[in-house]
Order: structure tokens, then sequence, then C-alpha cells
């Protein structure tokens, strides 16, 4: 009779987990789904990163600072989206949110121990910046992929890049182009010009270290390159 109750409350448990499991997958891709939903049509009042930012700011000892303004995409220089598209991600109008081939290049690279490289489209790196958090495991990088193909479905390249836009980070507490702009040149988004577009997006893979307007050697020669990439790449479709 004791072993046949123990094997009850046993199995009672396993069901119990599996239950759990089932319901929480539920809610999680219900409530996934709903979310790219509506930011598809509503701007999201912060992401992860800036909350993340905001008490390392403090334990830096830097001042407190967040800075956002949003602008909707016809409000934003065309300059600013051929600088994005031209210094982080050639073939946004092409890909369906991954390139494959970067995702390749970077894997070999990896491999052979050097210096680790992202091959991240600028769809994954929106569906990082509202819906995750800052990390390198598998499973973060695993719930970005999965938004990225949601907001790919969803929104599309025309918000994904007005959305990419107005959340990416330029600075230490400065999100946006607009804030940025404000910020760096004084002027609004909409006035940007190319070589202040690409000055801007030759920052962004290290937005608080790098500064678009005391630049070095190596950020003058990113700057052109970019600007040479923008030339080349003419427009952006969506």
């Amino acid at each position: 009779m004791d072993m046949k109750f123990k094997a009850f409350l046993k199995g009672l448990t396993i069901k119990k987990i599996k239950r759990f499991f089932i319901i929480a997958l539920i809610v999680f891709f219900t409530g996934s789904i709903l979310s790219t939903v509506f930011f598809r049509f509503v701007r999201p009042p912060f992401t992860p990163l800036m909350i993340i930012r905001l008490p390392q700011q403090l334990f830096n000892g830097d001042k407190i600072r967040l800075k956002k303004d949003w602008e909707p995409l016809s409000d934003i220089s065309p300059n600013m989206v051929l600088a994005v598209v031209a210094a982080e991600d050639q073939l946004y109008s092409f890909h369906s949110g991954f390139d494959y081939d970067a995702m390749r290049r970077a894997y070999e690279n990896n491999k052979k121990g050097e210096k680790i490289k992202g091959a991240s489209t600028i769809s994954q790196q929106t569906a990082k910046n509202v819906f995750c958090w800052p990390g390198r495991s598998y499973f973060r990088k695993g719930v970005e992929a999965y938004f990225t193909f949601l907001i790919e479905k969803i929104w599309g390249k025309r918000r994904i890049m007005e959305m990419y836009l107005n959340v990416v980070e330029f600075g230490n507490g400065i999100y946006g182009v607009e804030e940025a702009s404000q910020f760096y040149f004084h002027k609004h988004a909409k006035n940007l010009s190319i070589q202040e577009a690409a000055s801007l997006a030759a920052i962004l893979p290290n937005p608080r270290k790098w500064s678009p307007v005391k630049q070095g050697p190596y950020m003058r020669k990113r700057t052109v390159w970019i600007v040479r990439n923008m030339y080349n790449i003419g427009r952006v479709k969506y």
C-alpha cells in the first residue's frame, strides 16, 4: 500500500510538472504574439536595456541619464536609414530577418578561437532591444531569433526600421536617433547630412565608448567606409 501511494504521488508530480510547462509555453507564445502585435502600433515606453543601464550608471558613478525622443520614420532623414543599413546590415531589404552567410562566416571565425564576431541583422538587433536582454547565451539568442521571426512577419521592414532607429543606444543614456541628433549635432534627425548620419551609424557597435563628433583615426576611417557604402547602396527599399 505504501509503495502504491508513493508511485501515485510520483505520477501526480510528473503530471503537474508537465501541465505547468504546457501552460507556461501557452502563456509565453500567446503573450509574445500579442505583445508583438501591440508594438506594431504602439511605441514602447522603455526597453529592457534602458532599465538595465540605470543601475549600471549608478554603480559606475555616472550621471543617471535616460533620454529618448520618438520620431516617426517620415520625420527621420533618409540619410540615417541608409547609414545604418550601410554600417550594420547591407542586405536589410532582401533577407527575412537573418543573414545566413554572415552567420556562417561568424561561426567559422569564432570556431578558430579568434575574437568573437557577430552577424546580427537590424531585425535581430531590434528584436533584442525591444524584447530581450544583453548577453551571449544560446537561450537568449534563441529568444531573439523567435522574436525576429515574429517582427518580420507582423511588423514588416518599415516598422522594424522605425523601431530600431527610435530605441537603439547612441551613447550613455541616449536612445534613438532624434535624441542623438539633438545631443551631438543640435538639430532634428530629419536634417541630418550624409556625413552626420554616417558618423552616428559608425558608433553603433560600441556607442558608450565612441563619439560621432570626437573621432580618432579608426572612427574617421569607419565613417568614410560607411559613406562609401551609402553611395553604393543608393536607397533602402521596404
